[in-house]
């Protein structure tokens, strides 16, 4: 039976029009609320406030084990559920299958927010002392706060002036503490707190005098910015936002100094704009301050945190003890200091270390009476003083002149001195990036003391027996050695076959003989050269667990880079240069002996070399953010690159050539500057790397020749790549190509239009004229 087509019209009319009404009334009940207004509530049965776009919920939940119900804010449809606040940690509500307490989140009658149920127990009240009607309202918003406002809408209490153990955009830290909690799975308040303290960021631990931790804020510590907290970190607490930086509302008195702006208040306003767009910051219940970012693919990520270690403790070693984590006893004296451990000291060294002489350091009768310690590498507190001095020497002069000054180190980048005329806490040895210190200690307990004069009667009996027993000693000692010697000899052989075999993939014996070419690669007038260390292949197997892919870190022009671990915990990059890598004899001499002259923050530093079994392997120091182009050109991690730090991106790199260019003792053309040769600290802070193609011009000669035309095709200035001139200029063209890709976020070869991107800004360039 087929109906006219009107009338099938005019039932599908009908009943689009009724399922549509169907659809709206089952919908309207279940819309998500974001408000409680008086007279209302949040009962304990499922039911949640959603923000307007739905980017957080409140409602009731179980956290430890099911224990305990707990009023709090986590993130909607983020699994697993992440609580970012929590009302009533102080009063968790015990539950109970038997007993319904009726429990809800309700506007008073005095206007004020509380928790309760239907036997009139509180466990969470605003207690505002005002007077106040049930006409106030309760709201949640996109930003995760939950503020309660009176009829005319002005704020009353908010979750960001009272936040638990979590900080995010749009807060402000000022007067705030972020506590951490009890254990990772119970949400009672625990025994760490994270404060600002006299201008610093610091840790607390509950009981104790001194903090747990301490970070200053960007451009406070001078050039040692061994403690400072990631500019984003500081931009997030200061509530920081993009369009801040863009409309230049924040204002900058140097590198690293910024005044936090100051918003009037958090209510009203939207981090819709905010570089940190899904971010928070944990106090955990460890003692760790956490930063995490949000990523769709793997979820939470963290990108700091602090402490790292134990040596990053705040003064963990006391006055003059220097740290190493690698130790079994994590704290040490210097020569010419003890220990020194007061009664009822809460540990081992507690107290630190006292010199074994009077600190007050003035010739005696014309006699002097101390020298200084010099070490390197090393990481130190915020010094007392600073001058500015020509040479190293008068820096050290400047000390001996001054009877209070304990310790002194020099900056060769801009030649000043900076010197501690108290004492000195937070040393460490070994520290990746760290400077030369030179402590100040007696002469006596540097130098071997005399021994005493003996008793003339024994004297020669005493020498007879001395020396009897000393000469047993000493062949006793020389055959074992000579045994285990022999032992070692033989093993470390057969682990080398072995290693190689592991590595190579092929038995030793049927290997390439060594290529003759290699065989004097490093001669003894090169190795008195180069002022890195040699590193044996086999320590270097052992620390890339040969060279496994677990440890391999990426590849750059000339072969792989793995991470290898080394004695006493240093981490390293281990660069493996390939056979077809085309980085010749020259190159890799030039790489070795080159580097290790250079000493510039901006520069990365060469920690060791090793040439052995046709093996080519440069160790530098490793860099936890690897190279600028994993972060510029990835879609993730290019947000985390606001143009606070893009723009020291490109002043650290500026620096960095300033200093080949005309600030070294040899002037340098790099010939390869490219996203990827710049590689990022664990602070962000760009260093140049890659220095296998690299130039010395003689003098104050500014551009050579060349016919073997190298680098990478997009960074070669036209004169280089069509003519072989290269000079300071050919830097400056691939300056220029990074600088465009710093900031545009795009490759220098992605085609825009059918072209480049230089010849892209040609284009523009021609049109605008």
């Amino acid at each position: 039976m087929y109906l006219p087509l009107s009338v099938n019209r005019n039932i599908v009319h009908r009943y689009s029009s009724m399922l549509l009404f169907a659809v709206l009334v089952i919908l309207c009940p279940c819309d998500a609320r974001n408000t409680i207004n008086g007279g209302s509530m949040l009962v304990d049965n499922g039911e949640t406030l959603i923000s307007a776009g739905e980017k957080f919920e409140m409602g009731f939940f179980f956290y430890d084990g099911g224990l305990n119900k707990y009023v709090g804010i986590w993130y909607y449809n983020l699994s697993p559920r992440t609580v970012v606040w929590v009302a009533n940690l102080d009063m968790p509500i015990p539950y109970s299958r038997e007993k319904n307490e009726d429990l809800s989140v309700v506007v008073a009658k005095d206007g004020n927010l509380k928790v309760g149920n239907s036997s009139a127990c509180s466990y969470f009240s605003t207690r505002l002392d005002v007077v106040l009607s049930s006409n106030s309202t309760v709201k949640l918003l996109d930003t995760g706060n939950l503020v309660l406002v009176d009829k005319s809408g002005a704020t009353l209490w908010q979750s960001f002036q009272n936040p638990t153990d979590t900080f995010l955009p749009g807060m402000k830290m000022e007067s705030l503490e972020l506590t951490s909690w009890e254990e990772s799975g119970s949400a009672i308040n625990g025994k760490y707190r994270f404060k600002l303290d006299d201008g610093d960021y610091a840790i607390h631990e509950t009981g104790v005098d001194s903090p747990h931790w301490k970070g200053s804020v960007r451009g406070t510590s001078g050039p040692f910015r061994f403690s400072e907290m990631p500019s984003y970190v500081t931009y997030l607490l200061s509530n920081i936002t993009e369009n801040d930086i863009v409309n230049n509302s924040v204002e900058v008195t140097g590198k690293f100094n910024y005044k936090p702006i100051d918003f009037s208040g958090y209510a009203n306003h939207s981090v819709q704009n905010s570089i940190f767009k899904t971010t928070r910051l944990l106090m955990n219940s460890s003692g760790e301050i956490q930063f995490y970012f949000w990523d769709e693919e793997s979820g939470w990520s963290l990108i700091w945190s602090a402490p790292k270690d134990t040596c990053d403790v705040y003064r963990n070693c006391g006055k003059f003890g220097i740290c190493n984590s690698s130790n079994v006893s994590v704290c040490k004296c210097l020569p010419g200091f003890e220990q020194d451990t007061p009664e009822n000291s809460g540990g081992e060294f507690s107290g630190g270390c006292k010199s074994k002489m009077s600190r007050n350091f003035c010739k005696e009768d014309n006699v002097q009476v101390d020298t200084f310690l010099h070490l390197s590498s090393m990481k130190f507190g915020r010094a007392d003083q600073l001058n500015r001095t020509n040479t190293s020497e008068d820096c050290t002069r400047l000390c001996q002149g001054n009877c209070h000054c304990q310790a002194y180190t020099y900056s060769y980048e801009n030649s000043r001195c900076w010197i501690w005329l108290s004492n000195l806490y937070n040393l460490q040895e070994n520290y990746t990036g760290g400077y030369n210190l030179s402590i100040r200690v007696g002469v006596p307990h540097i130098e071997n003391a005399p021994q005493g004069p003996l008793n003339p009667k024994m004297a020669t009996s005493r020498n007879q027996s001395a020396l009897v027993i000393s000469i047993s000693l000493i062949l006793g000692v020389i055959i074992l050695c000579g045994t285990f010697y022999i032992i070692y000899l033989n093993k470390r052989a057969a682990r080398s076959k072995e290693a190689r075999e592991i590595v190579l993939g092929m038995p030793v014996e049927y290997l390439p003989h060594r290529d003759s070419s290699d065989e004097d690669l490093i001669t003894e007038d090169d190795k008195k050269r180069i002022d890195v260390p040699f590193f044996s292949l086999n320590s270097i197997l052992v620390a890339t667990e040969n060279f496994s892919n677990a440890a391999k870190l990426g590849r750059d022009g000339f072969g792989p880079v793995y991470k290898g671990k080394f004695l006493g915990g240093t981490y390293m990059a281990v660069k493996r240069l390939s056979s077809q890598s085309g980085q010749g004899v020259e190159e890799f001499k030039t790489e070795v002996m080159l580097i290790a002259k250079l000493q510039h923050r901006n520069l990365v530093r060469l920690l060791g070399y090793c040439v052995e079994a046709n093996e080519k392997i440069l160790l530098y120091e490793y860099m936890p953010n690897k190279s600028l182009d994993t972060f510029l050109f990835d879609h993730a991690s290019c947000q985390l690159l606001d143009w606070r730090i893009r723009f020291e991106i490109i002043l650290g790199i500026a620096r960095g050539l300033l200093y080949l260019h005309q600030d070294s003792r040899l002037r340098i053309i790099h010939r390869d500057l490219k996203t990827s040769n710049i590689l990022l600290d664990e602070e962000m802070n760009a260093k140049i790397s890659d220095f296998g193609l690299a130039r010395i011009v003689e003098g104050k000669t500014t551009e050579a020749n060349t016919n073997k035309v190298v680098g990478t095709y997009g960074y070669m200035s036209p004169e280089y790549a069509l003519e072989g001139l290269f000079s300071i200029k050919s830097d400056v063209f691939a300056f220029g190509v990074v600088l465009l890709e710093i900031i545009s976020g795009k490759r220098n070869m992605e085609l825009i239009e059918d072209v480049n991107l230089t010849g892209y800004l040609d284009m523009e360039t021609v049109d605008e004229r």
